[in-house]
């Protein structure tokens, strides 16, 4: 079947006219690819890392090396998916030109992960991780400490939900 750009279109859940490089707090949740669990187990309320949960640890926790203007918050890596605030703020000096889009910053997470993933299972070119992300503007403090604690309280809040 031929594609339909009538039909066929997927639809943007990000906000229409939003500069998604523009300084700010942001809430990102990305799955793996059928929800498998990849990434981890709870036990105990704890997520136990998988060799694959730890390269995505790894490559989440360098994001500031390699994207000058992000800064991480909190954040869990649970068996099928990353919660995690990402802080974009102004380079120093200011600099459209370096400075990083959260889509960007996302992508280079997924598809730098992705990749080691898939060496160290021998599965090249197999999917980890389903398409897009989830994004929450973070608007203000309160906001800001009520996701903080999402995140903490997400391993038992799952583990509770699925004993």
């Amino acid at each position: 079947m031929p594609y339909n750009p009538e039909i066929n279109h997927r639809r943007s859940i990000r906000l229409k006219g939003y500069d998604y490089s523009q300084p700010g707090a942001y809430f990102v949740t990305f799955n793996t690819y059928q929800n498998l669990p990849l990434l981890g187990k709870i036990q105990d309320g704890i997520v136990i890392l998988t060799r694959a949960g730890q390269i995505v640890q790894q490559l989440w926790q360098d994001l500031p090396s390699h994207h000058s203007n992000v800064q991480l918050d909190e954040f869990i890596i649970m068996p099928q998916h990353v919660h995690g605030i990402i802080l974009l703020v102004e380079n120093d000096p200011p600099d459209r030109q370096t400075r990083s889009s959260l889509a960007e910053v996302v992508r280079a997470v997924k598809t730098f992960s992705a990749r080691r993933i898939n060496a160290l299972q021998h599965t090249q070119g197999t999917p980890v991780w389903q398409r897009n992300y989830y994004e929450h503007i973070i608007r203000n403090d309160k906001e800001l400490a009520q996701i903080r604690q999402y995140i903490r309280d997400n391993p038992r809040r799952s583990e509770k939900s699925h004993a």
